[in-house]
């Protein structure tokens, strides 16, 4: 895919990985998921370790992943040890065929439900915990368990008090307990396979990104001129204040990432959106006809709402 020589040694990853080596040492366990580099994060069924994408390898990747969609997933140590958790929890089930277990059903539920193209999560269940942005651990069992067990593993986690009273605080215990039976176990699965490895993939940095961003900006929502009518002008009375095309590109950034922020959308799929919204006003000759703040809190909600209502009908990103 790129001629950079990438690979796990030598590399920030490398220090990443053996944290999330440490902190599984710290709670006693000896299972250590092996990491190699793909195009995205995943952990396969049936393979207990982790795919880590290929742009956080190399600097000069990430700042090419953050100009082609505008976000780097995982960029950050904090986001990078969020999504090495998880995908560890992954790992462990499968490593230990934990799902098998009737307890791990009770738990969580039947992992052979299918896994939705969408999910509407309730922001204020308390069933589940929290981890991953958009309630992540609604999407899925599996999913919960993953995320549950990050939340568990997680450096000086307090899981005791933050959940205290809520029904995941049980979720919490089971792993706790079933992490002590697993001590001194040995791994059921020990496939060392890697899957999808980035010596294998064929693709073109440009064709990567071509289908990227194709996969997350073009089915993005439609906005109707009413919408925007409501929040500009094309009465005389308001000529000779800003277009609203040149107020949308003023706070294009702010806007995309408050709303990446709310939804849990690609923040490249939301600057989609926007360009046809600044393409859309010029076209209309809309300009401004209220104060800067009130025009930006007024376009946050509908963009959310439109982003949301494109989430609700099939769309939603379940990346991990």
């Amino acid at each position: 895919m790129c001629d950079l020589g990438l690979s796990l040694h030598g590399t920030v990853i490398e220090d990443r990985i053996k944290q999330l080596y440490s902190e599984l040492a710290d709670r006693g366990l000896s299972f250590r998921p092996h990491c190699w580099l793909s195009d995205e994060w995943f952990s396969p069924d049936g393979v207990p370790g982790i795919a880590i994408p290929f742009y956080l390898a190399h600097p000069r990747l990430i700042r090419l992943e953050r100009k082609q969609v505008l976000e780097v997933e995982g960029g950050t140590q904090d986001w990078f040890m969020k999504i090495m958790r998880h995908e560890a929890g992954h790992a462990i089930d499968t490593a230990y065929r934990l799902r098998r277990r009737k307890s791990y059903r009770e738990a969580f539920g039947r992992v052979s439900v299918p896994y939705p193209d969408y999910y509407m999560p309730k922001p204020f269940s308390r069933s589940y915990v929290l981890h991953l942005d958009m309630w992540y651990a609604q999407s899925h069992p599996v999913e919960d368990f993953a995320e549950t067990f990050a939340v568990w593993l997680r450096p000086r986690s307090r899981w005791r008090a933050q959940y205290r009273g809520w029904p995941a605080l049980k979720k919490l215990e089971f792993v706790n307990e079933t992490m002590q039976t697993l001590l001194n176990a040995k791994p059921a699965v020990k496939s060392r396979q890697h899957v999808d490895p980035l010596r294998s993939i064929r693709k073109t940095l440009r064709e990567h990104y071509e289908s990227k961003r194709a996969h997350y900006g073009l089915d993005y929502p439609n906005f109707y001129d009413r919408d925007l009518r409501r929040l500009f002008s094309d009465k005389p009375e308001h000529s000779r204040n800003p277009t609203a095309s040149a107020f949308l590109r003023r706070y294009r950034t702010e806007l995309r990432k408050a709303v990446a922020k709310w939804t849990g959308e690609y923040q490249y799929t939301i600057d989609q959106v926007l360009s046809e919204m600044i393409e859309r006003c010029r076209e209309l000759d809309l300009r401004c006809s209220a104060g800067d703040d009130q025009t930006k809190r007024d376009l946050m909600i509908l963009l959310t709402v439109q982003t949301m209502n494109f989430l609700h009908e099939g769309h939603h990103r379940v990346a991990l």
